[in-house]
């Protein structure tokens, strides 16, 4: 898959960091194999062994420079076509505010009070929120963060900047 290279952050030999492509959440993260592999058991041990400084790397950097309230670090990878890839999610407080604001997603709550509901929500909740609204909502919820441009510009400085 090609990616724009605006949207490119930090490349390694095996792996690429890109803002992800259709969400309109600033810091939404992907780091993908640049091999056409979608199975870590078949990934070369070379590229294994640059995956975890990588991961702890791209968390660091993220917690540092956006400051979300929570990181979400996952794999899914079932779609055909695409190599072996990473979502990093942040989720700053304004978006999870929005999720409790949106009547939409209280049929998610298992609870009968929405303030201890708040207090247990986990994180398959939030994805969802964040997947719906911030990536095939026409309207998506009002960014309270930084644009994208400054968002890609202040990361690829911070990446480059931990060489």
């Amino acid at each position: 898959m090609q990616i724009d290279p605006a949207f490119i952050l930090h490349e390694t030999e095996h792996w690429r960091l890109n803002h992800h492509l259709a969400s309109k959440l600033p810091g939404y993260l992907m780091l993908g194999a640049k091999a056409p592999i979608d199975s870590l058991a078949d990934m070369p041990d070379a590229a294994l062994a640059e995956l975890g400084g990588l991961l702890a790397k791209t968390q660091r950097v993220m917690e540092t420079q956006l400051k979300p309230k929570w990181l979400y670090i996952s794999r899914y990878g079932h779609m055909p076509g695409f190599p072996l890839h990473f979502h990093f999610i942040p989720v700053y407080d304004w978006v999870e505010d929005a999720f409790w604001q949106d009547e939409r997603y209280r049929v998610l709550q298992h609870f009968g009070s929405q303030d201890l509901a708040q207090t247990l929500t986990d994180g398959a909740e939030l994805t969802l929120f964040v997947w719906r609204e911030f990536g095939e909502s026409l309207t998506p919820p009002a960014v309270q963060e930084d644009s994208f441009d400054l968002v890609i510009t202040r990361l690829r400085a911070a990446f480059g900047a931990e060489r």
